[in-house]
């Protein structure tokens, strides 16, 4: 249930939210507008399964994360100069000893963790959801890769928003622009007015992509909550209402509300990885001791686990062993 709501209704709010600052940034359109589109969009996708809308979103995200990429690396090319500054200011101001006798250095470690799990979801148990799809011959496999994704998100993605903001004229000066309004206002500061429209467009894929796959997210889940023929209706109609509602809410609430189900996700997952440990564990060593065999492609059995109860979906491992052989 917690991820159905957290995902489908919360984080939706808050991609909402980021599209419609952006929109307004750019174009000076009410963000009442937007939610209404945005709402539409949804709905239409949702309920009237025009998946078009949502392949088109999921097929641009490469090419915009891309983009993105490279926008921000030209701009930290701009400013060689003042990148040992400003990494020197990263780490200063978190652990500067003003930080420490204010206390501010636990808000900034609090700020910092929760931005970065919000960006790669790792420790929630939402993902395992989209892991769970892929054909893998062992477990372990998929899950360094889904390691893989937490380093790429915060190393690559969030050093380069940090990179957009804090080589800003803007920042410097003190703006009182926060989120994606900072970042575009940053990036046109450095490139020109132009960028506005083009940050724009990227968000609006990023976001909507994500609005998309955070409702399949909890629509996965919806089964368990309830076997009612009105559930997935009522549910819909739930994600077309956040969206927007987070449209039009402001910046602090919506990140409030994801902060704290963000935090619930994370502790009644933190306990289920506690109970399932041991079998992450055995099946850790069972894939390093294959690789050490010379096996370039490990494969699973569930017969190694210390207790094969609750394991029900592994798929023919004996089918697999002989199609590799």
């Amino acid at each position: 249930m917690l991820i159905s709501v957290t995902y489908a209704l919360i984080f939706n709010s808050v991609q909402a939210n980021t599209i419609s600052l952006s929109i307004e940034t750019t174009t000076g359109l009410k963000p009442a507008y937007t939610g209404m589109i945005l709402a539409v969009l949804t709905g239409l996708v949702i309920f009237g399964g025009m998946t078009r809308i949502a392949k088109v979103a999921s097929f641009m995200v490469p090419f915009m994360a891309g983009a993105y990429l490279l926008l921000a690396f030209v701009v930290t090319c701009m400013n060689i100069t003042e990148i040992p500054r400003v990494l020197l200011m990263i780490v200063t101001k978190a652990f500067s000893f003003d930080s420490i006798t204010g206390a501010a250095i636990g808000v900034a470690l609090m700020t910092g963790i929760k931005r970065g799990l919000f960006s790669n979801e790792a420790g929630m148990g939402a993902v395992p959801n989209a892991a769970a799809a892929a054909d893998a011959s062992h477990p372990v496999k998929q899950g360094l890769i889904q390691a893989m994704g937490v380093y790429f998100d915060t190393l690559f993605v969030c050093t380069a928003s940090a990179m957009l903001v804090l080589l800003s004229p803007e920042w410097m000066m003190g703006s009182k622009l926060t989120g994606i309004a900072l970042v575009q206002k940053s990036v046109a500061g450095q490139l020109g007015e132009w960028t506005n429209f083009f940050m724009t467009v990227i968000v609006l894929f990023f976001a909507f992509s994500s609005i998309i796959g955070n409702y399949f997210y909890g629509e996965m889940n919806m089964p368990f909550i309830s076997k009612s023929k009105y559930a997935m209706p009522i549910f819909r109609v739930f994600v077309v209402v956040m969206v927007f509602v987070g449209s039009v809410a402001s910046l602090s609430l919506v990140w409030d509300l994801a902060d704290l189900f963000m935090a619930l996700m994370a502790i009644v997952n933190l306990v289920a990885i506690f109970m399932l440990g041991k079998y992450a564990i055995a099946a850790l060593r069972d894939y390093n001791a294959q690789k050490r065999r010379g096996i370039l492609d490990p494969i699973f059995d569930p017969r190694i686990l210390p207790d094969k109860k609750g394991v029900h979906c592994w798929p023919r491992d004996e089918d697999r062993r002989r199609k590799a052989n």
